[in-house]
């Protein structure tokens, strides 16, 4: 069933472009064609906005990678966190409490020293902080085998569902509809290219087709005869119940060394690893048709 965002449940007969799949992705797709002047596009859902893998993303937001030009796109959606919520009235749960970055061995170090002069070229803030320093940071933290650490205090934490609806909402003010329970079913090719997308409520021409299907991406893929290397993999995280001493304001933390990562949440931590032999999820009749708001 469609929300509120169509109520009669109606697909317009053409659209400039048309985004498959109403997570924080197309959803962003939608938000940025708007602000760029893209006035006719369309959102499809298949069932409704967050459902997928959005949901129970992590949420950690950290800025500094390898690549500059990647570093200045998270740079970028630093400061449009900053302002979406007033600009929307959607909160996004943004918050700009730091990431702490760990180093437990003298290879990790000078590896953090390389990135710091890095961040700076980029004009991004970044402190160089002792094992003493850090424990300041995050009191929890046994810092016995801890040898240095980084602090980037633009970084921060967002809440994934919040901030998917901001960006839909911006998208909606800004002219583009969004179609919830609405599956997409195929394509309409025309001297191979995409003209038309084929849906369970009816057909909607397009010049463009965006596939933001995230877990579907693969599948969405097929339906146009194209192959999308994009699979999903079995992950595992946990919740903690509320503990003392941590606080809203505690900065999010990463182990390189151990793989993970810890963030708070709800006056606990939500931790995750980076697993180095992840599994794949592979259902053999693909991912269920219900397959909303859940997890593995």
């Amino acid at each position: 069933m469609a929300s509120d965002t169509d109520q009669a449940v109606q697909l317009p007969p053409r659209a400039r472009v048309v985004i498959i799949g109403g997570g924080v992705v197309g959803c962003s797709v939608a938000y940025h064609l708007t602000r760029l002047g893209w006035k006719d596009v369309v959102v499809l859902e298949r069932k409704t906005l967050t459902g997928g893998s959005t949901f129970h993303a992590a949420g950690l937001v950290g800025q500094l990678r390898n690549s500059a030009s990647i570093t200045q796109l998270l740079k970028y959606s630093v400061d449009l966190y900053g302002k979406l919520e007033e600009e929307t009235g959607q909160a996004t749960g943004w918050k700009a409490n730091g990431g702490l970055r760990l180093a437990c061995n003298n290879e990790r170090l000078a590896e953090i020293k390389r990135q710091a002069t890095s961040a700076h070229s980029f004009g991004l803030e970044m402190h160089l902080l002792s094992p003493s320093e850090a424990k300041e940071l995050w009191p929890m933290m046994d810092v016995s085998d801890l040898v240095g650490a980084a602090f980037l205090p633009t970084d921060g934490q967002a809440s994934p569902s919040d901030l998917c609806q901001a960006l839909a909402k911006g998208a909606k003010m800004d002219g583009a509809q969004i179609i919830e329970g609405c599956r997409v079913t195929g394509f309409d090719i025309r001297d191979g290219r995409v003209s038309g997308v084929q849906t369970e409520l009816g057909d909607i021409e397009c010049e463009i087709a965006v596939n933001c299907c995230g877990i579907w991406a693969r599948e969405c893929g097929r339906l146009a005869n194209v192959s999308v290397p994009v699979q999903p993999m079995q992950h595992q995280y946990l919740i903690t119940e509320p503990i003392e001493g941590v606080t809203a304001d505690l900065p999010t933390l990463r182990d390189p060394d151990r793989l993970c990562y810890f963030k708070e949440e709800v006056g606990g931590f939500a931790m995750g690893g980076y697993e180095l032999k992840p599994m794949p999820w592979t259902p053999p009749d693909g991912i269920p048709r219900d397959f909303h708001f859940q997890l593995l």
